[in-house]
């Protein structure tokens, strides 16, 4: 059974559009550069109850298929964090301070005092406040935050696993790569992927059909895709026609694709290999 992979944006400020999104497209780079692939994203905002529904999702996915989600955002303690308490609803769990992510956000709070020359006070109320950013679901385990040492969580699932990181991307990101390289180093396929492809012009999708369907009954392992634009600034209107999947099969099917586009009365543009 092959591993799916997920991603949960959480925050008002993508939905609101006062911050884009950058973790989709560094998602699919990710796991891209590893021979893997994003199988589905959702996006939620700030409202527990959604953000519950969403990760109890996820977590059904994790158990019962074995897909690996990451989620992006509202780990701090701040009132408008709420992904640990949600977490730990969605599990039914209890929330708890993690010993390593608390020694790990004292020694964050021991830098910070030195590099503002202030004496280290850990009974100081913003500091046992802080100590929040290390309360997990019982039984999480700790992401290791190389810029600023507070830590993300994991909570497994049946086979599959849920991986909590902060929504800024220099934090996040690689943060997801060391989950990816830790974890899930055997599931990189880094040669096993390939994509080829040909511009069309003068086609209609339905006038394809049957050919797209008669190759992916004769290819084993391949898609095939067709990706139609109608204002592309280079080539117009056009269809990319293509096939992706095991580099073996892609080379067996996407001439038979070429092929069987030379029965119809087509320009062709460039062919792409990705």
């Amino acid at each position: 059974m092959s591993t799916h992979f997920g991603l949960i944006i959480i925050g008002d400020e993508i939905l609101s559009g006062k911050r884009a999104d950058k973790h989709l497209p560094k998602a699919i780079e990710l796991l891209g550069a590893r021979g893997l692939s994003l199988a589905y994203a959702d996006y939620v905002g700030d409202d527990p109850a959604r953000i519950t529904a969403t990760l109890a999702r996820a977590f059904a996915a994790a158990r019962e298929s074995g897909d690996v989600v990451f989620s992006c955002g509202g780990i701090g303690a701040t009132p408008d964090d709420h992904t640990r308490q949600c977490a730990a609803q969605a599990l039914g769990l209890e929330l708890v301070l993690h010993p390593e992510a608390e020694a790990l956000i004292h020694e964050r709070m021991q830098d910070v005092a030195k590099e503002q020359g202030m004496p280290y006070e850990p009974d100081r109320h913003d500091n046992i406040h802080r100590l929040n950013m290390g309360v997990f679901p019982l039984g999480a385990a700790i992401i290791p935050n190389p810029y600023n040492k507070i830590p993300g969580f994991s909570c497994y699932a049946g086979a599959g696993a849920v991986h909590f990181v902060p929504g800024f991307p220099v934090m996040a990101w690689p943060m997801m790569a060391w989950v990816l390289d830790k974890h899930y180093a055997h599931l990189h396929q880094k040669l096993a992927y390939a994509e080829k492809s040909v511009i069309i012009f003068g086609s209609m999708e339905a006038m394809l059909t049957p050919l797209m369907l008669e190759i992916e009954a004769a290819h084993s392992g391949v898609k095939v895709f067709s990706l139609p634009s109608v204002d592309h600034p280079e080539f117009g209107r056009h269809i990319e026609l293509g096939v992706k999947g095991a580099p073996e099969a892609v080379n067996q099917a996407y001439p038979a694709l070429l092929a069987g586009l030379r029965r119809f009365d087509l320009k062709f543009g460039p062919e792409l290999v990705r």
